[in-house]
């Protein structure tokens, strides 16, 4: 039947619930000997999982009602017998619903409430004694079922009631019994909402230490691709320089090699500052760098470089665009001259990297839809610093790349000075 099958299911939902936070208790404790062992930091407990068995034992109140019945204290007890079932039966319904928030919120859960205070009513009024304790189960079900803004009304709609009908029953006394009833549903949906709220913090915080974990590993991924790529290609440029050198000019080869040990050195530092996110870059030297490169390559070099001086993140952020954009100069643009360009208003910085070439595959697509990791890279940090960057065949032939960046307000108004092309 389908009733049985639904109660399996709950029934198998518990006993998962159950074994989670069977397990989530054992690493706890691992957790929490460790921490003792070496003194770190206590791990926070995981508390008891949100199933309705928190809820059930409450049916122990209504222990004195069924005592009475098997006691002959109860006039009609199959009528009460009946009742007494009807009863548990529905609060274990809303028990079960109240901790998902779909089910607690739909239409049979709060018809169900309204059989239960109607059953409560009828039963209470007709036995009263111990069968007015149903009034503070009533308030607990309608605490843990109607939790936010309906529940102030309820809570005291329940209340009231319990008032009314054990005042009838039991005289003044009965106002204890619609003190408890309120007492109960206002208890209850605190410590259930604030029990969410905590498990809800918990879920978020460990979603937000998963994003930090993936940032960093694709800032670390990102680095480590602009790095590696920019410093193999300047090695293998200046050790191909060296090569065709070495027959001819010893002394110029050896320049070229002494180059190819520098750049090794100072891409093993790069690296360790990439690792631990500290990593600080300066235009002027990324710009010397890419005119070393070029004239390796046989490249001519044409730096120009005009404006405001630039703070330090946006001088990296350039930097960047600088190397990725000469190291695919030199691997893919088949080009004999490249221009770079840095000029700045009050406003922004524009930079410019622009090639004669036109062999082969651009390094670039053109924007938007650009491809290629190193170019989604920059792509990614121009946008999150407010900038853009866009790359396509250029007008008068080869490819360009052009990245802007706001100026960051405090910046100096100073010129600098440009920089002629350097003779080859």
């Amino acid at each position: 039947m389908r009733w049985t099958r639904g109660v399996a299911c709950q029934l198998r939902q518990w006993r998962a619930a159950r074994e989670r936070w069977q397990a989530d208790m054992r690493a706890f404790k691992a957790a929490q000997k460790e921490a003792r062992r070496t003194g770190a930091e206590v791990p926070e407990h995981p508390g008891p999982p949100p199933t309705a068995f928190s809820l059930l034992p409450w049916l122990l109140m209504g222990l004195g009602a069924f005592s009475n019945l098997f006691q002959g204290k109860t006039p009609n007890p199959w009528i009460g017998g009946l009742g007494l079932l009807t009863f548990n039966s529905l609060y274990i319904f809303v028990a079960t619903r109240a901790f998902v928030k779909e089910k607690r919120q739909s239409v049979s859960t709060r018809v169900a409430l309204a059989v239960m205070a109607a059953i409560t009513c009828a039963l209470a009024g007709a036995y009263g004694d111990n069968w007015l304790l149903f009034f503070p189960l009533l308030g607990l079900a309608t605490g843990a079922a109607l939790r936010g803004e309906h529940l102030r009304w309820s809570g005291t709609g329940v209340a009231l009631l319990a008032g009314v009908v054990s005042t009838a029953r039991d005289g003044w006394n009965g106002l204890n019994i619609a003190y408890a009833t309120f007492i109960s549903a206002m208890v209850t949906a605190a410590i259930l909402s604030l029990s969410e709220a905590v498990r809800e913090l918990r879920a978020a915080r460990e979603q937000l230490a998963h994003q930090a974990v993936e940032k960093e590993r694709l800032r670390f991924s990102r680095d480590l691709h602009d790095l590696l790529g920019h410093t193999m290609s300047v090695i293998v440029v200046k050790s191909e320089a060296a090569r065709r050198l070495a027959p001819r000019d010893l002394d110029a080869a050896l320049a070229q090699i002494t180059d190819i040990e520098s750049v090794g050195r100072q891409a093993l530092t790069e690296i360790r500052e990439a690792v631990t996110g500290y990593r600080e870059g300066s235009l002027g030297t990324e710009l010397d760098r890419a005119r070393s490169v070029l004239e390796a390559a046989g490249v001519e070099p044409a730096v120009r470089r005009s404006g405001t001086p630039l703070a330090p993140q946006t001088e990296v952020l350039l930097g960047w665009v600088v190397r990725e954009a000469v190291t695919n100069v030199v691997r893919h643009a088949g080009a004999t001259r490249c221009e770079i360009t840095v000029d700045g208003t009050s406003e922004q910085v524009r930079l410019t990297v622009a090639d004669d070439g036109g062999g082969g595959e651009p390094a670039f697509p053109s924007s938007p839809g650009v491809g290629g990791t190193g170019l989604k890279g920059l792509t990614e940090r121009l946008a999150a610093a407010g900038g853009s960057l866009r790359a396509g065949p250029s007008s008068r032939g080869g490819f360009t790349v052009t990245a802007e960046l706001p100026l960051e307000p405090g910046d100096a108004p100073a010129p600098v000075a440009a920089t002629a092309p350097r003779a080859r």
